[in-house]
């Protein structure tokens, strides 16, 4: 491929990116990412098949990095929904020691 065509569709695919992120509502927000979990699970899949070929060293090193990146990115991508989930949650009361404040 063309390194100008590949270029050019790349950044059309930031600018894309960046609007339909931007344009979702916080309550999509959580299946989203859901979702973009499971998609960073196939990448994961696919770079750890990468990594088990041994075409050349220039392809274990980038299978490498690329199991390290989806890694990081499936993890915090759980932990992150984690977290918003559990704004979610119910707040269970304090309980009170039975103790008065006052003297």
């Amino acid at each position: 491929m063309d390194p100008i065509l590949a270029l050019t569709l790349f950044v059309l695919a930031v600018f894309l990116g960046v609007e339909l992120i931007s344009k979702v509502p916080p309550t999509l927000h959580t299946p989203l990412m859901s979702g973009s979990n499971a998609i960073s699970g196939i990448t994961l899949v696919g770079a750890l098949v990468s990594a088990g070929t041994e075409y050349s060293t220039l392809t274990t090193v980038l299978a490498v990095a690329a199991v390290a990146l989806a890694t990081t990115n499936v993890v915090g991508g759980f932990l992150v929904t984690n977290r918003m989930l559990a704004m979610f949650r119910p707040r269970t009361p304090k309980k009170d020691d039975g103790e008065g404040g006052s003297a």
